[in-house]
């Protein structure tokens, strides 16, 4: 027992030690809050089981920035402060020649935060230091939504694929699905009841850096159900058909994923969006589309058509509504001039 403990903080000084010796025993360590971020955070990192492989590396590598600015403060000594001159520092960073944007600066906070909220739930600390901090406004990233008329150019366009681009774009338009999700589609993940299905979202397939193309959970590591409407539905049975019969007439083994190349093995993610790529340049769609861009106009399309939010972000797999209202909840320039010719209208009208 150290000399400085008093006889009167003796009965304290047991109760204490008793407890960490305890957790050492259950847990193989020892979890408080004079542990440093760094450890506490790896640790942290090798208990994550809900999110899909590439979520959790691009948190590995956020942290791996942070840990030589931080890593080593105490938990319990880690002040507003201390993750203020992190940011300052984060943002003296460059990135492909460029400084890097604030929202990405954000970003390195928010796992952080990430961090600091599981201790704070474990009651190794009594506060996030990372929720007392005034974050400067960032500039919002113009989502490039294609107008009603391009949406069915590119329908047109994407119609004269091959039918396992062609399955798989319509999917994404139709369904709003990220392209690991896709990727990962099984034909059990669909029911079907007479002319509609409903499918079960629970897998994605990520490129990590370094370790190739894995599959594990969605990226917010939830299950969620998507209906599918008549058409595309239907569309779906021909497509199952004919890879049905391509295995067939090559004497393949049959395979579960809706999209796998001749080895029956899942296609690799970046063949989609390369392949798309090429057929916008082909069919001269702006450069600013991407794959990505099928997933905003899903969204896009129900918000402005009265869907109502909470149904779309469960449709989509966000955590709730408000990353929903920051991105997409802004009119397209055809109903912002609807809304100019109103007042036009009215206001010539009363003059």
């Amino acid at each position: 027992m150290p000399d400085s403990v008093s006889r009167r903080g003796i009965s304290q000084y047991v109760s204490h030690a008793a407890e960490e010796i305890e957790r050492t025993v259950k847990n193989g360590f020892c979890e408080d809050a004079e542990m440093t971020f760094e450890e506490y955070a790896r640790r942290w990192l090798d208990r994550q089981v809900k999110y899909a492989p590439g979520t959790l590396a691009s948190y590995r590598r956020m942290l791996q920035k942070v840990y030589p600015l931080i890593g080593e403060i105490q938990l319990g000594r880690l002040r507003p402060m201390a993750l203020e001159n992190m940011l300052v520092e984060l943002r003296k960073r460059e990135s492909h020649g460029k400084p890097v944007q604030e929202a990405t600066v954000q970003k390195y906070l928010t796992v952080v935060s990430a961090v600091l909220s599981d201790a704070k739930r474990n009651e190794i600390i009594a506060k996030n230091p990372a929720r007392m901090i005034d974050l400067p406004d960032t500039e919002k990233r113009e989502q490039f939504i294609p107008t009603e008329e391009q949406a069915e150019q590119l329908i047109v366009a994407l119609l004269d694929e091959e039918w396992v681009y062609k399955a798989y774009y319509i999917l994404a338009i139709y369904t709003g699905c990220r392209r690991g999700e896709l990727c990962a589609l099984k034909w059990d993940d669909f029911r079907f009841f007479g002319r509609r299905a409903v499918l079960t979202v629970s897998r994605s397939r990520s490129v990590i850096a370094g370790g190739g193309v894995q599959e594990g959970r969605t990226k917010k590591g939830r299950n969620r159900t998507i209906a599918i409407e008549e058409d595309t539905t239907s569309f779906l049975l021909t497509y199952y058909c004919i890879k049905r019969k391509g295995e067939e007439q090559s004497h393949a083994e049959h395979s579960p994923y809706l999209f796998r190349n001749e080895e029956s093995k899942p296609v690799h993610p970046d063949t989609f969006t390369k392949h798309l790529r090429q057929s916008y340049r082909e069919n001269d769609f702006p450069d600013s589309f991407h794959l990505h861009t099928l997933r905003h106009l899903f969204i896009t399309t129900l918000l402005h058509h009265g869907v109502d939010k909470q149904t779309v972000v469960e449709l989509v797999g966000h955590a709730d509504t408000s990353f929903l209202e920051r991105t997409y909840c802004h009119p397209q320039m055809d109903l912002k001039n609807q809304a100019a010719d109103v007042m036009g209208e009215t206001l010539f009208r009363t003059a």
